[in-house]
């Protein structure tokens, strides 16, 4: 048998039909072996002889222009809806991009921002000092029947009660009285000067904290903080803030920090009175302890590795290497001095080995019998205030937002800085101090 010819069945899909013969059973030459007719329900005559080839070409007559009609039709609405569909989608992708905008520019706040939006809220009920020093609160609105119950500091803030014949009674802090109006400010110029005055603080939350160099999680981490450290806040950021420590400027989660703004309260006369016997205790304390230690540690030069300092911004041109006088605190800044250029450990105390900024102050002060926490936020309130850069002597703290220094003078101070630079000498005012506190 001629392997090229082959019998074609009919299927009860399809009718072809001879005259008056079915095709059934009949030789009908196929082209190729591929070749089929189209099974359709179509019914077409042909003649005897005819081949597959033929019958396609005849279907392919008959079904090609509906068929290139309807499927014309099919690209053509597909078309349309595709390039709606691409309209709806660009619309969208710049409605979504838009949208990306103002959340950017709504989550992203200075601390400036961050207290303006809060003390709008409650503007009214905004007092704050703009003096000298400081203005008195009194029980009564006058200066000569009023008795002194507390003093509001320049640039402290209290809330507004009332006001009567020039006078502001408010409350502040555990303090409660009157004030004179035309040293203090209220209403919108108390919104613009909360902005100078109110600092927004971040309180660390979690054991170690890593602080990034970018908002995100799989950026390099710039330094850690320990638990209770209360870092200055630059701006907020959707799920992160952006903190000063003494790495620079980095970012931490906001899962991780407790966010406050903090302004300074009047202090009642009973308070002053408290603090006041305090410190003056605690300063004899720390003196009488620091004689009698430096009486058996005269002979204590501790073990300095030298070198390892590069001066940079930060750094004095003439580093001070040695604090003259007598007095208590330049003996505490000479001791210190001895261990620039040792290393700096997170966590340690070792003034050899590796310390960090608290662990180093803790560290010298404990060799003169004083007792100071391992924290830089807690150092904060020891001692007594010095009221400025100006005011400082050898020995006082030099407290920043997650760091602490010795001062030794000449606008100086000696510190245990970062990893990479070790114990070292900078620049007092290299950051803007939190606060300074003198421990004799």
């Amino acid at each position: 048998m001629n392997k090229n010819r082959t019998i074609i069945a009919t299927i009860a899909t399809i009718g072809i039909m001879t005259t008056g013969l079915c095709v059934s059973g009949l030789p009908v030459y196929a082209a190729t072996l591929s070749d089929s007719l189209p099974s359709a329900g179509f019914s077409i005559a042909v003649s005897e002889g005819t081949s597959v080839k033929d019958v396609k070409e005849e279907v392919k007559n008959m079904v090609t222009p509906e068929a290139e009609e309807s499927d014309q039709d099919t690209k053509s609405k597909a078309s349309e809806e595709t390039s709606e569909a691409e309209e709806t989608k660009k619309a969208t992708m710049e409605k979504t991009i838009d949208f990306d905008k103002e959340v950017v520019e709504v989550t992203v706040r200075t601390p400036a921002d961050y207290i303006e939006e809060r003390a709008r809220e409650d503007f009214s009920n905004l007092v704050i000092a703009q003096v000298h020093d400081y203005v008195n609160v009194r029980d009564y609105p006058d200066e000569h029947e009023g008795k002194i119950v507390g003093k509001l500091y320049n640039k402290s803030v209290g809330e507004f009660i009332e006001e009567k014949n020039g006078w502001y009674k408010i409350q502040s802090g555990n303090c409660t009285g009157w004030v004179k109006g035309e040293y203090c400010v209220t209403g919108d110029d108390a919104v613009q000067l909360a902005k100078e005055v109110g600092t927004l603080h971040a309180i660390v939350n979690t054991t170690t904290l890593k602080v990034r160099k970018e908002p995100g999680l799989d950026a390099p981490v710039l330094g850690l903080v320990p638990i209770e450290d209360d870092l200055l806040v630059v701006e907020e950021l959707d799920g992160w803030v952006k903190v000063d420590i003494e790495e620079g400027y980095g970012y931490v989660s906001d899962e991780y920090v407790n966010l406050h703004t903090e302004f300074v309260k009047a202090e009642s006369k009973e308070e002053e009175e408290i603090r006041l016997e305090k410190e003056r205790a605690e300063r004899d304390k720390a003196n009488a302890a620091a004689r009698s230690a430096t009486a058996g540690n005269n002979n204590n030069t501790g073990n300095n590795n030298g070198g390892g300092r590069t001066y940079g911004s930060y750094f004095p041109a003439e580093p001070v290497t040695h604090v003259s006088g007598d007095s208590l605190g330049a003996q505490v800044a000479n001791f210190a001095l001895q261990f620039v250029g040792n290393p700096y450990v997170y966590g340690g105390t070792s003034l050899t080995h590796g310390a960090d900024c608290s662990g180093f102050v803790l560290s010298v002060y404990k060799n003169f019998g004083v007792s100071l926490p391992h924290s830089a936020t807690a150092d904060r309130n020891m001692g007594y205030a010095v009221g400025s850069v100006a005011e400082a002597q050898p020995g006082d703290l030099f407290c920043y937002s997650g760091h602490v220094g010795l001062y030794i003078g000449n606008n100086q101070i000696v510190h245990a800085s970062t990893s990479k630079t070790g114990i070292i000498v900078s620049n007092a005012t290299y950051r803007q101090p939190v606060c300074i506190r003198r421990i004799f």
